[in-house]
């Protein structure tokens, strides 16, 4: 156990709850992703007549998470952290294991995968809504953005994982099911170790965490108040981005082939887009721990997100060229991962005392709901003129990322209108006064 000042302590164990949050968080991206790396060899294995069921498996899987999502606050609130990583595990066991069913039945098993789908979308919400919350519990002012990145990240890793391992794993439709098997058993080892999650620390780590949090009917109405909430919600990352960042990923394999990418450099893309993003947010999390910038860091990386998207538009070639789509993936991701947490605990200090996972809840709800609208709105987009129109490719995608990056520039602007918090305190002043406090005592 490491000491602090007074009655405060933060302990080695909280790295073990914060493991299991982002192992959670990856297994289940990768359920959620599987199908999409291989959506060509998907819809063959299925027998299928078009690309969209294959889409839908992702859509299902953002919907279910909204349904499920307003019942987390809840469960944290009363039952605690680790019920809800509880829920979480038994609900990955079944999607996982459902799925390779459907898949081991064959061409008549679609339905049984879309259940498992389900089950994995239900599970999500249950790990990926509780980082701040986790932080908040275990994690002083100092690490917060930093332990928030590590377990909200872990889920566009598992993405990443997926998009460069699904290729290699099915290179015909024929080993569809070898895929799904794959990654059940990966999903099962720490599904069964998520039961070990510690509950609370024994003592707070700060004086904001000690800080009783508001009843939830009286949390939701200070939300419902808030201006800058609202801005980063609708606007920013949460949900416009969010939504955009979600359909765009899972479509980067029919975005890129129809111009005669193949599934692996597909898939390179993609990995590309997500890794540049960790990267970025290993950096600069730590950065904002310390410096607690985060309306800089809002006012730059949202317009380079937006510029980004447009940016896309004009990626796939034909002939292939992966340095244009390398390196405009690569920007989009490190401005995007590295907004996720500063977006999520900048709401948190926004609203405090809310208790955090009550702001994380309806960020993520928000961004998982507009993800599965803009995937439907962009595969209806998809180009249907045999041989392709205007010079393209048939079936291209390029109206859609039209449709994308015309939307993602309209909201720049929002990221200028988010002002600094005008009444109360939040946790970092919180946390600053009483480090004031303590060092006044220490010089008497």
């Amino acid at each position: 156990m490491q000491g602090s000042v007074g009655e405060y302590k933060v302990y080695r164990r909280r790295w073990a709850g914060l493991l299991v949050l982002m192992v959670m968080n990856i297994v289940i991206s990768w359920g959620w992703l599987s199908f999409a790396p291989v959506s060509n060899y998907s819809q063959e294995y299925f027998g299928l007549s078009s690309m969209t069921p294959i889409n839908w498996l992702s859509t299902v899987a953002f919907f279910t998470y909204v349904v499920i999502s307003p019942v987390v606050p809840r469960i944290v609130n009363k039952r605690g952290i680790r019920a809800a990583v509880w829920i979480s595990s038994l609900l990955t066991l079944l999607g996982f294991w459902v799925r390779y069913i459907g898949v081991k039945v064959g061409k008549g098993g679609f339905g049984l995968v879309m259940l498992g789908q389900i089950f994995i979308g239900f599970a999500q919400p249950f790990v990926l809504n509780i980082p701040t919350y986790y932080s908040d519990l275990w994690f002083t002012s100092n690490a917060r953005v930093s332990a928030t990145a590590l377990a909200s990240l872990a889920n566009p890793f598992g993405a990443a994982i997926g998009q460069l391992v699904n290729p290699i794993l099915a290179t015909k439709a024929s080993e569809i099911p070898q895929m799904v098997l794959i990654t059940a058993i990966v999903a099962t080892v720490p599904a069964i170790f998520a039961l070990l999650i510690p509950a609370k620390p024994p003592s707070p780590p700060c004086v904001s965490s000690m800080e009783k949090k508001l009843p939830l009917k009286e949390a939701l109405k200070v939300v419902a108040r808030s201006k800058n909430f609202w801005l980063i919600f609708l606007m920013e990352s949460f949900a416009v981005y969010l939504g955009y960042f979600n359909a765009y990923s899972s479509l980067i394999n029919q975005i890129y082939e129809p111009y005669g990418y193949s599934t692996d450099q597909a898939g390179y893309i993609g990995a590309v887009l997500i890794v540049a993003g960790l990267v970025a947010a290993a950096i600069l999390s730590p950065i904002l721990d310390r410096r607690h910038a985060f309306l800089t860091a809002i006012r730059v990386q949202v317009p380079l997100i937006g510029l980004a998207f447009i940016a896309i538009i004009f990626t796939p070639t034909s002939p292939p060229n992966l340095v244009g789509p390398m390196v405009v993936n690569a920007i989009l991701g490190a401005a995007s991962f590295s907004l996720l947490p500063v977006s999520l605990e900048y709401c948190v200090e926004q609203t405090h005392p809310v208790s955090p996972e009550v702001t994380s809840t309806i960020l993520w709800m928000g961004g998982q709901f507009l993800g599965g609208i803009f995937l439907i709105i962009m595969d209806a987009m998809r180009d249907k003129e045999p041989g392709g129109s205007a010079g393209r490719p048939e079936r291209n995608m390029w109206a859609a990322l039209v449709f994308e990056g015309v939307g993602a520039a309209l909201v720049i602007p929002a990221a200028f209108f988010v002002k600094k918090r005008k009444a109360g305190r939040g946790r970092v002043e919180a946390d600053q006064e009483a480090a004031r406090a303590a060092a006044a005592r220490r010089a008497e």
